[in-house]
């Protein structure tokens, strides 16, 4: 096997774990199980699972509220992943949190925000302290093209310019903002936007190929860490409803059609070979941190007010 047909497998079988999480999520989801509602990333793996392998362990990442595939990506524990959906102990936040504020921050995954645009500067804040320490560490901050409207956004484009952070803006384009397109929101372009505050950008198109996604963040990266920010805006597609598990096409905002044209170059769906021979162990190990978060503790009144400052 070539190196580039091992790296297409392992970053096809975090793909695929990612997806098989969500579609356990939607199956459990009925029983009421899962304590918080659910931002589902069936569609943009790619965009997680490339970006991911491109960083080192050490890298930083801040992350939306659709963040499942960003925190696995990045090497979160499933099991805990699974226990915080579920409100037990045994979460990341003891059940605290829940799907929207996932975090590992000892592997990197530094938070997550249900408020749209708000782990920008964080991201920028942490680019520029490894910059102050003169550490070589680098961070990213991931947001939907939604996000972009927000008035921080524009500051930390700004402040990250001026002080040359090492950190990656990188935009989850899938085309929406909720049930809103982007053509009725924005009068602007998102590179040549960055671009006017002196940030170096790129897009990629091909949002379904973690390959590609990969080879374009290494790109960002090498930049970034010489000592300039930059802007990876990724095509990407949603296949699931904006919030929930549901399907959502009968709204009429957007079409099947639509994503099916994406389906047809999903890996997951077209490369099924592949999928066949990984899919028992990747689901033995979902049903592993299933039964972690089953058996975990629920907290009790005592737990009411720990961890609040």
């Amino acid at each position: 096997m070539s190196s580039r047909d091992e790296l297409y497998r392992r970053l096809f079988r975090t793909a695929l774990l990612i997806r098989l999480v969500e579609q356990r999520i939607i199956e459990l989801y009925p029983s009421d199980k899962i304590q918080s509602p659910v931002h589902l990333s069936i569609g943009q793996e790619a965009v997680a699972v490339g970006a991911c392998d491109a960083l080192r362990k050490d890298d930083v990442v801040f992350a939306t509220y659709r963040s499942h595939a960003f925190y696995i990506a990045k090497g979160g524990r499933l099991d805990a992943m699974f226990a915080e959906l579920y409100g037990r102990m045994g979460g990341v936040s003891k059940g605290k949190a829940g799907s929207m504020h996932l975090s590992a921050p000892e592997v990197g995954l530094m938070g997550s925000s249900a408020v749209v645009a708000s782990a920008i500067p964080h991201a920028v804040g942490a680019a520029l302290a490894f910059k102050r320490r003169k550490s070589s560490r680098i961070a990213v901050t991931v947001f939907g093209d939604g996000a972009t409207e927000e008035g921080v956004y524009h500051e930390s484009l700004n402040f990250a310019a001026l002080t040359k952070a090492p950190v990656l803006f990188l935009c989850e384009d899938n085309g929406l903002a909720v049930h809103s397109h982007r053509h009725i929101r924005q009068s602007y372009g998102l590179l040549q936007h960055a671009a006017s505050y002196g940030i170096a950008t790129r897009r990629l198109d091909e949002g379904w190929d973690a390959v590609a996604v990969r080879e374009a963040t290494v790109e960002a990266v090498e930049r970034v860490r010489a000592g300039e920010p930059f802007l990876l805006e990724i095509a990407t597609a949603r296949y699931k409803e904006h919030v929930g598990v549901g399907e959502d096409f009968h709204f009429g905002y957007r079409a099947q059609a639509d994503i099916d044209r994406w389906k047809r170059h999903d890996p997951l769906i077209q490369d099924r070979q592949l999928v066949e021979a990984l899919t028992p162990e990747v689901e033995r190990e979902i049903a592993q941190a299933v039964a972690f978060a089953e058996s975990s503790p629920t907290p009790g009144r005592a737990e009411l007010l720990t961890d609040v400052l």
